[in-house]
């Protein structure tokens, strides 16, 4: 890459380095945007960008474009909202793929979208920091990369850095008491392919969003006997109603109604489609679905037929976990205790960018998101940039990308 030049001087110099004698050492000087992160979130900037004449750096720490879509997500996955709403800036999905890609169409789409914006990352590019020289006016991002004879370390150099590791950079264990005397299976549904391994066997899934849902629905498909932990209230939406999807309906209503009278709409035709969820052990939140997505980011399970295996007891719903006790055993909250086989934890994802941004301005230290609300997160200071933390999925994201690419391009004209 003809931008991007080895550069020599006090940069180089830096006590981090003297310390760290095994390892080799270089400066990479980019004259554009250095952006963190692959996935969805940073190819949408990278090719907003690439459309603006402006030629950026993308930085990895997987092998490979969308590793989560890729090694974290489980094989019966498809996206939970119509494609054309999950389209990337310039771009359109194929016309024949369906309405709600799998997770393969999904990947196979993002390989494209590289391929024509003529995105080629630097893959195995472990962040470990990036902050602000002021003394210089740049932002110096150090890097690692471990190969079988030494840790190569970089310092990548630039004047803008863009924020794309999103907000599932990593998974959300939970400390559950007695989580070391359990003897069966514990794992993450970042771990989780199939249910095509628990046949036959009692599963606990901890989690009651759309993964948890999904993952149940999946056990069930092969002849599993789930049981779904649900520790707090849920909406829990119809995909589609009335013909059309339930999040394209909302959102062509909200251009002539206030929000919290679609909230009323979707909550009642979503009880002439999936009846009273209380009934169920799904009590809803007392703000409306959308409201609550605004205010929290929380985000309505869309039912893709869970619904009907729990009102058929195929699915088994239970209050939170107190504790777990030797061999299989899990006592609830409510004292019950049951045998499990396996227990799989759906509980989210959280941002890293605490852990090596070295800035506090534009990021909380408490979540790694921006502190300031949508549609404001996108831009800090000194040539800072956030996309793909907006909790509006996809679609929040290229809002931000084509923000940051327009603002940037200023600097080239």
């Amino acid at each position: 890459m003809d931008y991007l030049k080895e550069i020599q001087g006090k940069i180089c110099h830096d006590p981090y380095f003297n310390k760290m004698n095994t390892n080799t050492k270089r400066c990479v000087f980019v004259n554009g945007p250095v952006i963190v992160g692959a996935g969805p979130s940073g190819l949408a900037a990278a090719a907003c960008l690439t459309a603006k004449g402006v030629q950026s750096l993308v930085l990895e720490r997987c092998n490979c474009i969308a590793s989560l879509w890729k090694r974290k997500t489980y094989n019966r996955l498809s996206l939970h909202l119509p494609k054309q709403f999950c389209e990337l800036p310039l771009m359109s999905f194929p016309h024949d793929f369906p309405t709600y890609p799998t997770k393969q169409q999904f990947i196979k789409y993002l390989e494209l979208y590289a391929m024509t914006f003529n995105i080629r990352p630097v893959f195995n590019q472990t962040v470990i920091s990036a902050n602000y020289d002021r003394n210089i006016g740049l932002w110096i991002i150090r890097t690692d990369t471990a190969t079988s004879h030494a840790t190569i370390t970089t310092e990548y150099v630039t004047r803008w850095l863009i924020v794309a590791t999103g907000e599932n950079a990593e998974a959300v264990v939970p400390d559950i008491e007695g989580m070391d005397e359990f003897s069966g299976t514990i794992m993450h549904t970042s771990l989780y392919k199939s249910g095509e391994i628990f046949t036959r066997k009692k599963v606990l899934v901890v989690g009651c969003g759309n993964s948890g849902m999904e993952v149940c629905l999946d056990l069930c498909n092969h002849d599993a006997a789930p049981s779904l932990v649900v520790r707090d209230t849920v909406h829990v939406l119809p995909r589609e109603m009335l013909g059309k999807s339930t999040f394209g309906l909302s959102m062509w209503l909200l251009k002539w109604l206030p929000i919290r009278l679609v909230d009323r709409f979707l909550l009642i035709t979503s009880r002439l489609f999936l009846g009273d969820t209380s009934r169920l052990g799904l009590d809803r939140p007392e703000i409306g679905p959308l409201e609550l997505k605004n205010l929290s980011g929380k985000t309505p399970v869309l039912d893709v037929g869970t619904l009907a295996k729990i009102k058929s007891g195929d699915i088994k719903v239970c209050p939170g976990i107190k504790r777990l006790l030797k061999h299989h055993t899990v006592e609830f909250v409510n004292g019950q205790t049951e045998e499990y086989d396996a227990i799989i934890l759906a509980t989210g994802y959280k941002s890293n960018v605490p852990s090596w941004l070295k800035e506090k301005e534009m990021f909380s230290e408490k979540d790694g998101l921006p502190k300031r609300p949508f549609p404001n997160g996108w831009k800090g200071e000194c040539g800072l940039y956030a996309v793909g933390f907006t909790k509006r999925g996809l679609l929040g994201a290229s809002i931000d990308a084509k923000k940051i690419a327009e603002h940037i391009h200023q600097y080239f004209q």
